[in-house]
């Protein structure tokens, strides 16, 4: 099977499903159409901007730049996940929490694939490292976001139960326990379904294009496999660090409850 190219004409045609959708959303009233256009056309100037980036890096083929880049993606990753909690840890801990949490796993995991199991030549090549690095955040930012947001949530909610369980004598460490747990359980819920869901219900992302693009099917299904237990190695470092460092710093040696570091619930 020959590569498929495609035209812009072709992805324009495709375009064209968004554009129903946000007129569905029109007639039943969702007000998601103005979201809708705003997302898709955003998304097409970053892929543009990307695509003319990484064409560069890969020309380049230097270690500085790739991990400039890899910087970048943190940074934005870490913006993202600050922006979708409906309460925040004060300070610079707000944006910096979940963005060391997510450069921690992301450059352990990736850097681990790197050097023992693709191996390029050299071991930094761009056009490996980035694609890599770059699935590995998306999925650990997702689970990060939400581990967070769950614990925050529910810290405000139960605060009456665990200072409850503190009066009579546990440990702030035994007090927190279950919200702690929870909020673990909902960062890697996304990623297990995923892994559940693989082969029976969807193909990945990844794998079709590889077999778009003419691999074979066993081979790309090695490929697809190796990024799964990848994501899946980042996304549970990421969501663990980054609600056990959150527990923390919502508590202190006395084992008090410090929700004074904890913003107002952002209104809706």
């Amino acid at each position: 099977m020959n590569f498929i190219s495609l035209s812009p004409v072709d992805v324009g045609i495709s375009a064209l499903l968004l554009i129903i959708n946000a007129l569905l959303s029109i007639a039943l009233r969702l007000g998601l159409a103005k979201q809708m256009i705003i997302a898709a056309t955003r998304m097409v100037i970053q892929l543009l901007l990307v695509g003319l980036v990484l064409k560069a890096l890969f020309d380049l083929a230097s270690p500085l730049f790739t991990s400039v880049m890899g910087l970048t993606m943190i940074l934005f990753s870490g913006r993202e996940v600050m922006a979708r909690q409906s309460r925040q840890l004060t300070g610079w801990w707000a944006y910096g929490l979940g963005t060391t949490a997510m450069l921690i796993a992301g450059t352990v995991v990736t850097l681990f694939a790197l050097t023992t199991q693709v191996r390029p030549e050299p071991w930094y090549e761009a056009r490996v490292a980035l694609p890599i690095f770059g699935m590995i955040l998306g999925n650990t930012m997702t689970g990060i976001a939400l581990g967070l947001d769950r614990l925050l949530t529910s810290i405000g909610r139960e605060r009456s139960a665990i200072e409850s369980r503190l009066a009579l004598g546990h440990t702030i460490k035994e007090a927190m326990s279950g919200v702690l747990r929870n909020a673990i359980r909902s960062g890697l819920i996304p990623i297990i379904n995923s892994m559940s869901a693989i082969g029976l219900v969807s193909i990945p992302g990844m794998m079709t294009g590889q077999i778009l693009a003419g691999i074979e099917p066993m081979e790309a299904v090695k490929y697809q496999l190796l990024i799964m237990f990848l994501i899946a190695g980042g996304t549970t470092f990421g969501v663990l660090g980054a609600v056990l460092a959150c527990g923390w710093r919502l508590t202190d040696n006395r084992h008090r409850l410090r929700l004074d570091r904890l913003s107002e619930t952002k209104q809706a």
